[in-house]
């Protein structure tokens, strides 16, 4: 029975666990400079998407997180992921076994990620948005977090990132699972998949789930390309840019993004923090040809702006379809958003690199559909003194 603890400290405990475990997700990508492979980042970022989509809708069918309880998921899945990420220090230039890894990696962050965000939900079920806002600020940082392992400035071998990160998620899961009571589980919860589409014929929960696949279609593609985008910059104007650094700085800043869109989503709503921020976002996506050739200092602050705008609307989307759907199912349509929105990511992902190769820095205009057509489809939310009218299906 794990000790009581303060809500602050049982947010601190999810939040460092949350971050722990996503710090698998690239590193892969971080550490592909430095291994014999013919691998790209866009195979290599895509079949972690798979795994990812693969492992959550079997968690999801068997009713995993609900049948078991969620520490303890939480716990198996990062000693499943870290082994399977550790296992690169030998596999690494066997093509195949990299790809069988990572995929593995990406299937059982499906039980690190929305099992940390259902932990979140079943904690802290009054502040929700406050908290989704510091967990995927959480995401952020674990996804940012091997590229600074990689910078001259802790001169890491490739071997030791793999086995920080790795360690680093056995660390996350073992808190959860020392330190966070167990939340409700029902062993007869089955995955209600009639019920959950159905809730695609509530106006606002529409509005919030193709503003989410808008939203992905841009992110991860931005965060694999980035050290591309950076790389870019310095060929073309014989500069010394830290890829690594500032690959960490960029997809790192987003998390003051989540965190401040948090905050803001008390006083103007989620649906405004969603919508500016992709309008932002959707602005960097057209600054950027016009700026590669620009000083250093602006160049990279266009780049900042960008890491902080594209994924601040992460946590309201999030919050915007949670208390769109239905009650009775309403972990299923999560769920089903979720595959939905990272089966996107791998056609925008495929798409970016040879965009980059035949378009150069216009390959960022293949990015701009997403924020736009998640703007539109924000449009059609409904305040809430008007979601009477979302019912109708309009």
């Amino acid at each position: 029975m794990p000790p009581r603890v303060s809500d602050k400290f049982l947010l601190l405990v999810i939040v460092f666990a949350q971050f722990a475990g996503t710090s698998l997700w690239f590193t892969g990508n971080a550490i592909l400079a430095d291994i014999r492979s013919s691998g790209n980042f866009s195979s290599i970022t895509s079949i972690v998407q798979f795994g990812f989509i693969a492992g959550t809708l079997i968690f999801s069918l068997g009713g995993i997180a609900d049948r078991y309880p969620a520490p303890r998921v939480f716990l198996f899945s990062s000693l499943a992921a870290a082994a399977a990420n550790f296992m690169l220090v030998w596999t690494a230039n066997d093509l195949q076994l990299f790809y069988i890894f990572r995929f593995t990696t990406g299937f059982f962050l499906a039980g690190i990620y929305p099992v940390g965000m259902k932990i979140a939900a079943d904690c802290f079920p009054r502040k929700l948005g406050n908290a989704l806002g510091f967990l995927v600020g959480a995401l952020v940082l674990g996804t940012a977090f091997p590229h600074i392992m990689k910078t001259e400035l802790k001169n890491f071998k490739w071997q030791d990132v793999l086995f920080f990160t790795s360690a680093l998620a056995v660390t996350g899961g073992l808190f959860i699972f020392f330190l966070v009571p167990s939340t409700y589980h029902d062993s007869k919860k089955l995955l209600n998949i009639k019920g959950a589409f159905s809730d695609f014929r509530n106006r606002n929960f529409r509005a919030s789930a193709f503003g989410y696949f808008g939203h992905m279609w841009e992110l991860y593609a931005l965060w694999a390309f980035i050290p591309q985008i950076l790389r870019m910059y310095n060929q073309k104007n014989n500069s010394a840019i830290d890829l690594s650094l500032w690959s960490f700085l960029v997809i790192g800043a987003g998390c003051a993004g989540c965190i401040t869109g948090g905050f803001l989503s008390k006083y103007i709503g989620s649906k405004k923090v969603a919508f500016y921020s992709m309008l932002l976002s959707a602005t960097c996506c057209l600054l950027l040809p016009f700026f590669i050739h620009s000083a250093e200092i602006i160049f990279l602050g266009i780049m900042v702006v960008w890491g902080i705008s594209v994924v601040a609307d992460s946590p309201q989307f999030s919050t915007l379809v949670a208390t769109s759907a239905g009650f009775a199912h309403k972990g299923t349509a999560l769920t089903i958003v979720t595959c939905i929105g990272f089966s996107i990511t791998i056609i925008s992902i495929q798409l970016m690199k040879p965009a980059i190769e035949a378009m150069g820095s216009y390959a960022s205009l293949i990015l701009l559909p997403g924020p736009i057509s998640g703007m539109i489809a924000l449009e059609k939310y409904l305040p809430v003194g008007n979601r009477q009218a979302s019912s109708s299906g309009n």
